[in-house]
């Protein structure tokens, strides 16, 4: 017999092997300068670069890839993960600039920023040292009382409280791994725990950006993805090497997905959400390309000595361009900065970003500080206290500018309108203080009756005998808001009975309009269940009613926006009016300046430097004169904007009196000084009650 040798057949492909583990990323290095320079950037002029800010979430997904592989490197070689170990050296990385960047900013604050915005800076300052400033910045970006509030020197900390929100869970995965049987100790365990908190947070970050995109931006569940995909991304590259063909072409994709959305995206952008997927896996694709080969290589462009040294600099930098930009708009009282002060800003940030890592980082990197679990923590106390102090500073220099009291004989309000210096004396104080403005306020809000933008349905008060002859109601949004004062006061005078329908960015319209570039859908639900209350049982005798003339239409197509609201709040009036009540419109007010208590306190001595042109603050195209233009409508149109401007100009302060509490809501005390003009003006309807 014979027998056919058979070739032996081929051996199977080894599985790439898992690469050594690296020490140093340069690239990385490179995609920090990258990240911060699209950061300062933005800030500095968002004309320059609209959608820079996708540099934070760069930021993000760095981070995640670093500590991921920290956390792994001590698994591997240690068989377990440390939590007090990982959290010195959070502190030891993160808290000794940080403390020493809030301590300069919230000293130069008190000498730098208006004492009205000292108030903010002070709560924020102290957030940002116990990491959860961006929850805060969340509950204000639902709060319409802040909205027009100035920003703050430390409201850049967001970032980082985001990340320490971040790991105070992500090490426990590790720890969790590290303890399970060997046979379950697999790379596959921890991406799918990993994967899980992508997908989860991602989820949350596409459902709130789009059902509630104000606070969408801050909150830790729509941000953690970022986080997690450069952790996923980490675990991965322990074990697996894409071939140099494919590695070559993902790090110049990535780099161009980074750059585009930086160049693409802006502020109307919903963001994080969908769109911020572009610049996370830009980044994620950048450092899986990793080291490649070639004079034309993103590792070359992102590893040379330049983005190296901006690289190192840049948490530094991060934290000290954003002071210096709000105190640089503060000292030149101005909405943005020109090239010459913001080259000024971007250069005086890379000095103290240098001198920082030199002095403060470096040293309690390399030194023997902050080594133990007892010292760091001792540290993190005393950063916290150190903040606290700070803000207790701020606080108290605010408090020694609120001692004003109302004098009839000194605070004449619109008496003064005619006089030749309307904004009356000079040498008297203010009245409200204007660390005080944003505080003078409608009952509604103290009362807690302002229907917030998520509402559906009116909750309203109710002020005066249940008894009454006569029932008022005041009806819209928050420019309705600011007229309950007057409204109270002729009340009041009477004996009526008033309930408040306000909301805020709401106006009294059946046409449905926008808030946040998006249908406003709970305006319109809840104007339908105001008419309902409104021409009911309880239907008042008389409506009060007013609205910011800025809003639009979500068919606004043509230039026909106004006049569709317009429309749309004729035919409320008319529901009102067929049920028996009097209906009259208050033109809407001025439009002032931006954040006029802080412009009359840095300009106390010459407060008409706050006033606007008259024909610059009022708007022609209000719809609620085209409403009553409209043919069959009989609502009454009061117009008291001559009890706010003179002929040529709308002052700030008009006799001794700060006129706004912002850029255009009244304050409580102005508006109630209007309650005889107010009843002046309604004069024919009121004598039908």
């Amino acid at each position: 017999m014979t027998t056919r040798s058979q070739p032996a057949p081929p051996a199977p492909s080894p599985a790439p092997a898992a690469p050594p583990p690296r020490r140093f990323f340069p690239e990385v290095q490179g995609l920090r300068a990258l990240a911060v320079g699209l950061v300062v950037a933005y800030h500095i002029d968002k004309d320059l670069l609209p959608g820079g800010y996708v540099g934070v979430d760069v930021f993000f997904v760095i981070s995640g890839f670093l500590i991921t592989t920290l956390l792994l490197r001590e698994a591997r070689e240690k068989g377990r993960v440390s939590l007090s170990g990982f959290y010195i050296r959070r502190v030891r990385r993160i808290l000794p600039a940080a403390t020493a960047v809030l301590a300069v900013t919230g000293a130069a604050a008190v000498l730098l920023l208006p004492s009205a915005q000292l108030i903010d800076t002070a709560k924020q300052i102290l957030a940002s040292a116990a990491y959860v400033q961006n929850l805060l910045l969340a509950q204000q970006s639902v709060d319409y009382l802040a909205a027009g509030s100035a920003e703050s020197p430390v409201q850049h900390f967001w970032s980082l409280a985001v990340e320490e929100q971040f790991y105070l869970l992500w090490p426990l995965l590790f720890v969790g791994w590290t303890a399970l049987p060997a046979r379950l100790r697999r790379a596959r365990t921890l991406l799918l725990a990993g994967g899980s908190v992508v997908a989860l947070s991602f989820a949350c970050s596409v459902w709130i950006t789009l059902n509630d995109p104000s606070p969408a931006y801050f909150l830790p569940q729509t941000r953690i993805w970022e986080l997690a995909v450069g952790g996923v991304l980490a675990i991965v590259l322990a074990h697996r090497r894409l071939p140099e063909s494919v590695r070559a072409g993902l790090g110049w994709a990535g780099l161009l997905a980074i750059v585009a959305s930086a160049a693409a995206y802006d502020d109307a952008v919903a963001f994080p959400g969908w769109a911020a997927a572009l610049p996370v896996l830009g980044t994620a694709a950048v450092i899986a390309a990793g080291h490649t080969r070639g004079p034309l290589s993103t590792y070359r462009l992102l590893s040379a000595a330049p983005a190296r040294f901006v690289g190192d600099i840049s948490y530094a930098l991060y934290l000290w361009h954003w002071p210096l930009i709000v105190f640089a708009l503060a000292a030149t009282g101005s909405g943005s900065l020109g090239p010459v002060a913001g080259a000024a800003v971007a250069a005086g940030s890379v000095l103290l970003a240098w001198a920082t890592k030199i002095a403060v980082e470096d040293p309690v990197r390399t030194g023997g500080l902050l080594r133990t679990g007892r010292s760091a923590l001792v540290f993190a106390v005393a950063a916290v206290l150190a903040a606290a102090t700070v803000s207790a500073v701020q606080y108290g220099h605010v408090q020694a500018k609120r001692n004003v009291d109302f004098d009839p004989s000194v605070h004449v309000g619109p008496q003064a309108i005619g006089d030749s210096t309307p904004e009356g004396d000079t040498a008297a104080d203010i009245f409200p203080s204007p660390v005080d403005a944003l505080d003078d306020l409608p009952s509604v809000y103290h009362d807690d009756c302002q229907s917030m933008p998520g509402d559906r349905s009116a909750d309203p008060c109710a002020y005066g005998p249940e008894d009454a002859d006569v029932r008022v109601a005041v009806v819209g949004d928050s420019h309705a808001a600011h007229w309950v004062p007057a409204v109270r006061e002729v009340a009041e005078e009477h004996g009526w009975r008033v309930s408040t329908f306000t909301k805020s960015s709401c106006p009294f319209t059946s046409e449905t309009v926008t808030r946040d570039d998006r249908p406003y859908k709970e305006c319109t639900d809840w104007n339908e269940d105001v008419v309902g209350r409104l021409t009911g049982e309880d239907a008042p005798d008389l409506v009060f009613t007013s609205s910011r003339s800025t809003a639009d239409s979500v068919r606004a197509d043509g230039g026909e926006g106004k006049r569709r609201i317009a429309e749309g709040m004729a035919e409320q009036w008319d529901a009102v009016e067929e049920a028996g009540a009097a209906v009259v419109a208050i033109a809407d007010t001025p439009a002032q300046r931006a954040r006029v208590p802080e412009c009359v306190e840095l300009n106390a001595d010459d407060p008409a430097v706050c006033a606007k042109e008259r024909d610059d603050a009022l708007a022609e195209d209000d719809p609620q004169l085209m409403a009553a233009g409209m043919d069959g409508n009989g609502a009454e149109v009061v117009d008291l904007n001559d009890r706010l401007c003179t002929d040529d100009s709308c002052p700030a302060v008009v006799g001794n009196v700060l006129v706004y509490r912002d850029s255009h809501h009244l304050t409580a005390t102005y508006s109630q000084m209007l309650a005889a003009d107010l009843e002046e003006a309604a004069a024919e309807p009121l004598s039908r009650l």
